[in-house]
């Protein structure tokens, strides 16, 4: 199983910082961002992490790259603790495939279709860290108690962050489990079937990688994997895991990327 990260877009709402640094290297207390979402797919069981990239996003492929020099360098001077973290992290086993155009989340994953052949696959979105790294396999589980089904992580949100997210309409069918009926991408809360908002993490069945191939552009002009979701469960159950809020994060805006860092920091403090 492969595990994808989207990583091509602009981080827009980071701008001016974003402007020669991607969003995916921002700090989050001691590394970039992106490094946990890895991290996390490789805890999951998957046997790589396949980055969906921009090609003008050298700086992520820099940071997973082995530098040998700057280990020896490193260990010379006795910082043999960042020597050993520059050397884990160049030595994941990480992979790219490129995005050439921002054509949305659904276009992203396509991207990598080859990567995924024919088999089950993970879909991490880069401004969702998950530290304790449980959720992908209470997914998996989730998955294979109902035959193999997709699974989507989703979380109650408030009312006024219902429009940021895809939500879901269905029934629950055990503790913390739903089955999902449809998907509506970033409905008006007046539109909106639940609180229930798809966050960030997906377990999906190889149809919907098929599926990408045809959906037409949608929100915003993109082609959204959540109408890829929406036309699979034509064919194919799909699930929901309700996750607490308390074990992940959203950093796609400034406010959500400060309170990420207090709080994590806090935590490694104890």
């Amino acid at each position: 199983m492969k595990a994808l990260i989207p990583a091509a877009g602009l981080g827009t709402r980071f701008l001016p910082a974003t402007k020669a640094q991607p969003k995916e290297m921002l700090l989050v207390v001691d590394r970039p961002a992106i490094q946990y979402v890895v991290e996390e797919g490789l805890a999951s069981g998957a046997d790589e992490v396949v980055i969906v990239n921009s090609r003008e996003k050298k700086a992520i492929e820099d940071h997973f790259t082995p530098n040998p020099e700057l280990v020896a360098l490193l260990r010379e001077r006795g910082k043999d603790a960042y020597a050993d973290a520059v050397e884990y992290v160049g030595n994941l086993p990480v992979s790219y495939v490129y995005q050439e155009e921002a054509l949305g989340l659904g276009h992203a994953v396509r991207c990598a279709a080859e990567k995924t052949g024919d088999e089950p696959f993970y879909v991490l979105l880069g401004d969702v860290l998950v530290p304790g790294n449980e959720m992908l396999p209470a997914m998996k589980a989730v998955s294979d108690a109902h035959g193999g089904a997709s699974v989507i992580a989703v979380m109650p949100v408030p009312d006024d962050q219902v429009s940021r997210f895809g939500v879901i309409a269905g029934e629950a069918v055990a503790e913390n489990v739903w089955k999902v009926d449809s998907l509506v991408e970033k409905p008006a809360l007046e539109d909106a079937p639940s609180n229930l908002a798809v966050f960030g993490r997906y377990l999906l069945s190889p149809r919907v990688m098929e599926l990408l191939a045809d959906v037409e552009p949608g929100v915003g002009g993109e082609i959204q994997l959540t109408d890829a979701l929406d036309a699979v469960l034509d064919e194919e159950e799909m699930y929901a895991l309700v996750v607490d809020p308390a074990d992940g994060f959203d950093t796609g805006t400034v406010e959500s990327w400060l309170e990420t860092n207090n709080v994590l920091f806090g935590r490694r403090q104890g």
